[in-house]
């Protein structure tokens, strides 16, 4: 398993990626900063990666916590709590499928204040 650190505006997160092809081309293209994109409590944003095999399984229903791959955008996916399509579960739903590649540790849920395009970094966590 592979650690990492998400840094955002004002609170850093920890994290631990799969053992997944995809999660280790993430991990080794690390550190990386890019803009954020918010959409209710999902945050997203472009990750592209090249002469990689994009596969896993793809879902729609995640649960807070969970970072996601986003092979249609090319985008790394933070889910902290309901999306606009979640249902009364509140379990964050992806409005097009995903590849679960990890979880954020503990308690994720003062992510909401990293604000919509606000800078973001990934680190490898050593």
């Amino acid at each position: 398993m592979k650690q990492i650190v998400i840094r955002t505006r004002n609170d850093s997160f920890t994290g631990t990626l799969d053992d997944s092809a995809l999660s280790d081309a993430i991990w080794l293209s690390l550190p990386f900063h890019a803009t954020t994109n918010m959409l209710g409590s999902e945050i997203y944003f472009e990750f592209p990666l090249t002469d990689i095999d994009i596969s896993g399984e793809e879902v729609t229903v995640l649960d807070a916590g969970d970072i996601a791959y986003w092979p249609r955008a090319h985008a790394l996916c933070l889910f902290f709590g309901p999306t606009p399509l979640s249902g009364d579960d509140g379990r964050p739903v992806s409005k097009y499928p995903v590849i679960k590649i990890g979880r954020i540790d503990g308690d994720c849920s003062s992510m909401e204040d990293a604000g919509d395009r606000q800078r973001i970094t990934i680190e490898q966590r050593n």
